[in-house]
């Protein structure tokens, strides 16, 4: 982690207003939580007197980024919050803050035995052991391993095709892609396939780290970060146009985090860092890339806008394309946090905290109808799957479903 700087976070440009309290999801519901005025600019003036100021309180910040996206000085109050917790902090319980922050070497251990894995943690006598002995809420449902990661898919089934394509870009898939859900990195495939572009996958990827800096491992996401960095310049210094990812939270991290709270640079890369929503977005709007859609395709969704997805500023790229869609009925829910952020609602102590926060946006998809709720985020469509009950798409798979994938291959085949 970097040394502090103050002006680097605009601590002197806080005035006060208390606008990031009345955004706070987690003051909310819980009273022991000092805001983020108070754990941000105003704790970060004490704390550069004397570490002794520090709050343990600050542990229930969600990182959610509601604070600074309603700051009109632009303060990094959450970044503020994350560096206090990485100087600090200390991990509540070791040895589970270690394995949900560790999910490269969790996934790898995982996926050869999902067989085993999914339907153990799934038990109802393993939940209340995990609950008891490490701090796991039996209440919480873990997302299943997929046997055959979605690397080894890529490099046996789509590796050799992505050669032939002029225009190509790099997508950074993420362990949730890799070792849960290869489906989703496969339709991101066939999707800029579709689109005229080639895809290839960084030289060495690392977890972007964000479960790391969550509980309070920040040597190592720091480490992981510079890993990353590395193959991301290596990848744009090979021709690749852009570095695409599905997951707004890994995109956030590699553009934010890393430079904010890890003090790993991304001079010169970072507008090059998308997901991939927002890189087709902008080149159907310049006329690079064309969509031909089925004309039998009829769903009604809700959009869900996922906190780090608002601090992007991205979602107007999603719902721009999902509006393109002819028989997608689609209604935009106002923007409220799932409450799961991450880690931290899988932690039996946080777990009334998680779900008392997620019930505003619970009920607004239970009144808007749909059957089905699409979001970039990972850990929304766990938690809405879980506590809504109803299926949760990313926006690339939509696309997939919904596209004349050979009409729009035509298309695109001259580009």
């Amino acid at each position: 982690m970097q040394e502090k700087n103050i002006s680097r976070l605009n601590l002197e440009q806080c005035q006060k207003c208390s606008l990031c309290n009345t955004v706070c999801p987690m003051m909310a519901v819980n009273p022991a939580y000092p805001g983020p005025k108070r754990s941000g600019p105003d704790g970060e003036r004490y704390r550069l007197k004397d570490p002794v100021f520090y709050d343990e309180a600050l542990k229930y910040c969600l990182n959610c980024k509601r604070c600074e996206v309603a700051c009109p000085s632009d303060v990094k109050i959450a970044d503020m919050i994350s560096e206090a917790r990485l100087s600090y902090g200390h991990m509540s319980r070791p040895l589970r803050d270690w394995t949900l922050a560790n999910t490269d070497l969790v996934g790898s251990l995982a996926s050869p035995l999902s067989g085993i894995v999914n339907p153990v943690l799934g038990s109802r006598p393993v939940k209340y052991l995990m609950d008891k002995v490490i701090g796991v809420d039996e209440r919480r449902r873990f997302p299943s391993y997929s046997k055959q990661t979605f690397e080894k898919w890529f490099r046996s089934e789509a590796l050799e095709k992505q050669g032939s394509y002029k225009k190509q870009v790099s997508f950074f898939h993420g362990c949730y892609i890799n070792y849960n859900y290869p489906q989703l990195g496969k339709d991101l495939v066939s999707l800029m396939n579709a689109c005229g572009y080639g895809v290839r996958l960084l030289e060495k990827e690392k977890c972007c780290g964000v479960a790391l800096i969550a509980n309070g491992l920040g040597k190592q996401a720091a480490s992981q970060a510079r890993t990353n960095m590395s193959s991301i310049r290596k990848a744009l210094d090979g021709k690749s146009e852009a570095v695409l990812g599905a997951s707004s939270t890994c995109m956030f991290t590699m553009r934010d985090e890393y430079p904010h709270v890890l003090g790993v640079g991304n001079d010169g890369v970072r507008d090059s860092l998308m997901l991939a929503v927002a890189f087709i977005a902008r080149k159907v709007e310049e006329g690079s890339v064309k969509l031909a859609f089925r004309q039998d395709y009829h769903r009604k969704m809700a959009y869900h806008t996922a906190c780090h997805m608002q601090k992007l500023g991205w979602s107007v790229y999603s719902i721009k394309l999902l509006r393109m869609i002819p028989g997608l009925e689609l209604e935009v829910l106002d923007q409220e946090c799932c409450g799961i952020a991450g880690t931290f609602g899988f932690k039996k102590e946080n777990y009334d905290y998680s779900q008392a926060i997620g019930s505003k946006l619970f009920s607004s998809i239970a009144k808007s109808g749909a059957g089905e709720v699409v979001t970039e985020c990972e850990t929304c469509k766990w938690q809405i799957e879980m506590s809504a009950g109803v299926k949760v798409l990313n926006p690339v798979s939509v696309l997939v479903e919904a596209l004349d994938m050979e009409k729009t291959k035509e298309l695109n085949s001259n580009g």
